[in-house]
């Protein structure tokens, strides 16, 4: 009935110091062939230019990296624009340095918060009347601004073009994803010992976060989810100041982020003698994640077709309908993973019904959740590559029954 109890050792060290200017790289060298795909977008469209804001999207295509969270407070920095022959970065005197390094080949352009009166000059001097914008992630505000500020130049809404391309992931970023998986398996493996009836669920959160930290990540891929007992039917409750008591689940959905790139992995630990109804509904979580995985990995052996996103969804859903719990699963089946915890491609009962992008990383992660008593999920990451005839799972820890 119980799994294996892993120790730190069981898993991956963490990346050394020569991996960081190994990655930086490796991404320059590829960042000819992602701006291809941009600008032969933009030739097809009979467009001039592309301003990207996200900053998934900066570092994509860029290189410059702001900090997690950070473009909550950096103004312009870090926004960009695409033309056929040139990138353009804006950066405020707090990240002019950062970004001449980073951004290796694109003219730095000094912008603060006046983008609006620069912006007829910046389109000018890269030759663009047409511009794409990613419009999901531009403020009406700053839209309107724009407009304004350069009536001739026409603002094209666009959505999805890099992250279609980001969906698809190069060697490269698997192994960051590969090594962010190792830093959780590591540590939450170090957490167990620490589990105990009686410490509190925000406690363990800041733990295992210190553990991330110290293990090899440069930062969390997002915080830390810790709920015990009825607090594991919540699927993104915030860990707080209830204590773990004796016959409960205790949840840890949690990610570590390594150069850039996160992993992002759940898994429902049993605290003192299990309760067979939580043995049986863990039982139910990992058929489900088996007959998601299992179409993956017919397609992989095969080498192809590849499954839409929607099937590997209704492949656990189906599962967890037959026993009667389908209403006890809400969320979809899993997502895409890399420089955003959550990217495409989807893994949902909404998914497009297209084949899933190849090589790419995505979560499976079904659950079972009832209110007021408990909650069951198990989350791997799984890189799916046709080309290879591979689907491997990169998360390590053990999924089966682990008591602690």
């Amino acid at each position: 009935m119980t799994g294996t109890r892993p120790s730190p050792a069981d898993f991956a060290p963490p990346p050394v110091a020569a991996d960081l200017p190994r990655w930086a790289d490796t991404d320059a060298a590829a960042r000819p062939t992602r701006l291809g795909r941009i600008r032969a977008r933009l030739a097809a469209d009979g467009l001039d230019a592309y301003f990207g804001v996200r900053p998934e999207s900066s570092r994509y295509l860029t290189g410059f990296a702001l900090r997690d969270g950070e473009d909550r407070v950096s103004g312009q920095s870090g926004r960009f624009i695409v033309s056929g022959d040139e990138v353009v970065v804006l950066a405020d005197t707090r990240y002019t340095i950062q970004a001449t390094r980073e951004a290796r080949g694109a003219r730095v352009e000094a912008v603060t918060y006046d983008l609006a009166t620069r912006w007829a000059e910046l389109a000018a001097s890269v030759g663009a009347r047409k511009v794409a914008v990613e419009a999901a992630f531009v403020s009406h505000a700053l839209w309107r601004g724009l407009e304004a500020a350069a009536p001739d130049v026409e603002l094209v809404p666009v959505d999805g073009w890099v992250e279609a391309d980001r969906a698809t992931k190069e060697l490269a970023e698997v192994e960051r994803i590969r090594a962010a998986c190792a830093v959780g398996d590591r540590a939450l493996a170090a957490l167990l010992p620490e589990i105990r009836v009686g410490i509190t669920e925000a406690e363990l959160a800041w733990r295992l976060e210190v553990l991330i930290r110290t293990g090899g990540a440069e930062g969390l891929a997002f915080d830390v989810a810790c709920l015990a007992g009825p607090a594991a039917a919540l699927p993104h409750g915030s860990p707080g100041a209830r204590p773990v008591l004796d016959g409960e689940v205790i949840l840890f959905d949690f990610g570590a982020r390594v150069d850039g790139y996160r992993s992002d992995m759940t898994r429902t630990l049993f605290v003192g003698e299990p309760r067979q109804r939580d043995l049986d509904l863990h039982a139910l979580v990992a058929d489900a994640q088996r007959a998601a995985i299992a179409v993956v990995e017919a397609s992989a052996v095969t080498g192809g077709p590849a499954p839409s996103g929607r099937a590997v969804d209704a492949a656990a859903r189906d599962v967890i309908a037959a026993a009667g719990m389908g209403d006890r699963f809400g969320h979809g089946t899993g997502h895409g993973i890399g420089l955003a915890t959550h990217e495409a491609p989807s893994l949902s009962r909404v998914a497009p019904e297209v084949p899933l992008p190849s090589p790419t990383v995505f979560s499976v992660e079904p659950g079972v959740y009832v209110e007021g008593e408990t909650g069951i999920r198990i989350e791997d990451l799984v890189l799916f590559d046709v080309g290879a005839r591979r689907a491997e799972r990169l998360t390590r820890f053990p999924s089966g029954v682990v008591v602690v």
